[in-house]
């Protein structure tokens, strides 16, 4: 049994990993905690590593919590990270997102599209049924602005470039936000919300990359 250390999505909270199934291993979900003024992604991730109290953990990180826990893992000595439809460096970053941080573009959108749901955002995370519009919608009116408005601004900014080789990568060919590459386990179809609705073959992926 290993201790499994989770980092959510953007907006996102413990509940998006309700639907995977992690076998006997021991979860520990990491808390986002409140962004200092003007604090940068790798000072943010000094300060999760103080809710890490293992050595060599296994990090498991989907969307920016996979950025995060690349950022965590260039700190501290890791075991394993597994990405979740989440980006290796900023190469895997689109380009529509850098342009947006280079013109300061998403600085327009306003707070309230982060928050609430609506068509565009179902078909971005692909979230499809209405079990899955109403969780997507519930989390998104959770979401701490103050937080997201960070963390989107450390997303279209962000300069790693460090590939650490103990990173296994799982990714949908159809997730819209972060577009496929490459990846060890690929779940073909696989949209950005598939922790929810592929989850199976999420789980199935985690089990294997933790196997090896």
């Amino acid at each position: 049994m290993k201790d499994l250390f989770l980092l959510s999505g953007l907006g996102a909270d413990k509940r998006v990993f309700d639907f995977l199934d992690f076998g006997d291993h021991k979860i520990h979900h990491i808390v986002w905690i409140s962004p200092l003024k003007n604090e940068s992604i790798q000072e943010y991730a000094t300060r999760l590593c103080s809710q890490i109290h293992i050595t060599n953990p296994i990090l498991i990180g989907v969307s920016f919590g996979g950025m995060m826990a690349m950022e965590i893992g260039k700190i501290i000595k890791t075991e394993k990270i597994i990405l979740i439809s989440s980006a290796r460096t900023k190469k895997d970053i689109p380009l529509s997102f850098k342009l947006t941080g280079r013109l300061n573009l998403h600085y327009t959108v306003p707070p309230s599209f982060i928050a609430n749901n609506n068509p565009v955002t179902n078909w971005l995370f692909g979230a499809k049924t209405i079990p899955e519009k109403e969780l997507l919608s519930s989390i998104l009116k959770d979401t701490d602005i103050q937080f997201s408005n960070w963390a989107i601004d450390q997303i279209v900014r962000w300069s790693n470039v460090e590939t650490l080789q103990n990173v296994i990568q799982i990714h949908g060919t159809n997730d819209r936000i972060l577009p496929f590459n490459k990846a060890k386990f690929v779940i073909e179809g696989g949209e950005h919300l598939m922790v929810v609705n592929r989850a199976d073959e999420v789980s199935q992926a985690i089990k294997e990359a933790l196997r090896n």
